[in-house]
């Protein structure tokens, strides 16, 4: 196409490609499988993205009712690990014309408390946080479609729950450290009402019960450095033997726990090992470089999105908890002899 022509159509793709509009229609609708052959699926959608050809959704709409569009709600806009989950559950729905529109609860840095005059009127369906599902009943979230995120299977307001496998990755902590010979931890827990950091609290006191001479002791800061460094600071203000392990419920609440530790005169790992959970930039801006578990953020808005668009389509989702990766740095050895 000239440049300053107008937009390419469904028909200037069918050209490209070799096919009719009907293939294109059908590949483009993620309507092609055992009507289409692969490799003609993905030369469609390789002209489509050579041409920069979008479909007409006003059109297609008015013709389905369905809007194609989707809300993520999510806990603050500002936190990286969230903005990993936009991007895959972005990319997941543009695969298969979705739009994803984003919103963060009111509890975070969110804006007007309702992006919609009526979300049932605009949207085809939620993706939700559980940090964030307060936010669902503002705007009646909970009233669609629904797949939760981070989420009790069990308790889940949704058709559907996705998690990462939060238990096993604070597993790996615990058996990282009593490997090294730890005994005495103190746990910087998140002050956040939800289920995800409920369950990492309960596995870790489960995992370091099992193993006699151990105490944990537990202390609780916001997400946020200087609440983190206060926290810290009053934990090992206390009276009793000093821990030598520090496991913190991610890395923003390590980094404040970092600076606690420095207006203390302590030393990391020296005097105490300390951890995080998420494996963001922040883990090796730090020094040393945090020992953390990496959760690919990407893959869990990937695999969400994928939950969604078959709740949507009467299919059920694929089950089973996405991996994750316990990362040894520098932040953890073994304690002094005491």
């Amino acid at each position: 196409m000239a440049r300053g022509s107008t937009r390419p159509t469904s028909r200037d793709v069918a050209q490209a490609a070799g096919v009719s509009q009907a293939a294109v229609s059908l590949v483009l609708g993620d309507k092609w499988r055992g009507r289409v052959a692969e490799t003609t699926a993905q030369r469609v959608r390789q002209a489509a993205r050579d041409l920069g050809y979008r479909p007409n959704l006003a059109a297609r709409n008015l013709r389905l009712g369905h809007t194609r569009t989707v809300l993520l709600v999510v806990p603050a806009l500002t936190t990286e690990f969230f903005a990993g989950v936009y991007t895959g559950a972005a990319r997941v729905a543009a695969d298969h014309g979705f739009g994803v529109v984003l919103y963060p609860s009111p509890e975070g840095v969110g804006p007007a408390r309702n992006p919609f005059a009526s979300a049932q009127a605009a949207l085809d369906g939620v993706l939700a946080s559980s940090m964030a599902a307060d936010a669902l009943t503002a705007i009646r979230g909970d009233q669609l479609p629904l797949v939760m995120l981070d989420s009790d299977p069990a308790g889940s307001l949704g058709a559907a729950t996705v998690n990462l496998d939060i238990t096993d990755g604070v597993r790996q902590v615990a058996d990282h450290l009593l490997g090294l010979g730890h005994r005495r931890f103190l746990h910087l827990a998140a002050d956040v009402p939800s289920w995800t950091f409920e369950a990492r609290a309960r596995e870790l006191a489960a995992r370091l019960g099992a193993v006699p001479g151990t105490t944990l002791r537990t202390a609780r800061a916001p997400i946020s450095i200087e609440d983190a460094r206060a926290a810290t600071e009053a934990a090992l203000g206390a009276p009793g033997p000093r821990p030598t392990a520090l496991v913190c419920d991610d890395d923003k609440l390590a980094a404040g726990a970092y600076k606690g530790l420095r207006r203390l005169g302590l030393r990391v790992p020296d005097d105490l090992s300390v951890t995080g959970l998420d494996d963001l930039a922040l883990a090796t801006a730090i020094d040393p470089e945090l020992t953390t578990v990496r959760l690919d953020a990407e893959l869990f808005g990937e695999r969400g999105m994928h939950a969604l668009l078959a709740v949507l389509e009467g299919r059920v989702p694929d089950g089973g908890d996405i991996p994750v990766e316990l990362v040894v740095r520098g932040s953890t050895a073994a304690p002094r002899a005491s």
